[in-house]
């Protein structure tokens, strides 16, 4: 599969179901929110989802402990609260995890997005929303995961000169050091091996990465695109891997500008 249900420092079992497991959905879920009324929420509605763990924590102190004992396939978190903001705390989550994260917040504004985005979130949600469409971002984020890891047609490792993606492992190398890669970074860059030389536009990368049958969020996809180019390009102000086609998209163009080797 593509991204390990478990892919952390932390022990634990388990992983996305199959077909015949689909519905008990036993992915572990991590809500971090200083309000109640949303954590009992959110775990209402998870549960009727069918989420048979679903997990929680009102501080960033109470997650982080939470983190270091447990195994989370996916966390929910505030961006403010009472003893840390979000974002330092997605910082402090990244350096045990690459779980997607999903950002709650009351904040708006595009700075903040873009700072959530460029820290090592994955999604953004804005106060106040409904339930049920966290629910189904959450459903989807484990859906395009299940689809990759069932694909099963393209090569399990692509090579890009110094770059090296396994697949099945879910794991990145460049110039033969790993390089850490949080979830959603790691399918937008699938997406694009598995679809060397061809052009999509920032909204089609949205829909097929993301999964939202909704206008592509254009900021979203350019600052994934952004952290994957300082992690692969050798210059990532003129980039050669991933380039840009001013006014129409991007594309992965392979060394040469032939297919993987």
């Amino acid at each position: 599969m593509v991204i390990p249900p478990h892919s952390s420092h932390n022990e634990g079992t388990g992983g996305l179901p199959g077909k015949e497991e689909e519905s008990l959905r036993p992915q572990n879920i991590l809500i971090v929110d200083d309000e109640p009324g949303i954590v009992k929420m959110l775990d209402t509605i998870l549960r009727k989802e069918g989420y048979a763990s679903v997990d929680c924590a009102l501080t960033g102190e109470e997650a982080m402990e939470k983190i270091r004992r447990h195994a989370y396939d996916l966390i929910v978190l505030d961006v403010m609260l009472p003893d840390t903001d979000g974002f330092r705390l997605c910082q402090e989550i990244r350096r045990h995890t690459d779980v997607p994260i999903l950002f709650l917040t009351a904040r708006s504004g595009d700075l903040d997005k873009l700072t959530g985005l460029g820290i090592g979130g994955d999604d953004y949600i804005t106060k106040p929303f409904n339930p049920l469409e966290v629910a189904a971002r959450i459903h989807v984020q484990f859906r395009r995961l299940e689809q990759y890891r069932t694909a099963g047609q393209a090569p399990e490792i692509y090579r890009f000169g110094s770059v090296v993606i396994d697949k099945k492992a879910a794991r990145l190398w460049v110039s033969e050091k790993e390089v850490f890669c949080p979830a959603k970074e790691f399918e937008l860059l699938l997406f694009l091996a598995d679809h060397p030389n061809q052009v999509f536009t920032a909204g089609q990368l949205y829909e097929r990465v993301w999964g939202y049958d909704s206008i592509g969020d254009e900021k979203t996809v350019a600052i994934h695109i952004m952290r994957l180019r300082k992690k692969i390009e050798p210059d990532a102000k003129n980039p050669s891997l991933i380039v840009t086609l001013r006014g129409i998209g991007y594309k992965l163009v392979p060394p040469g500008g032939g297919n993987p080797a």
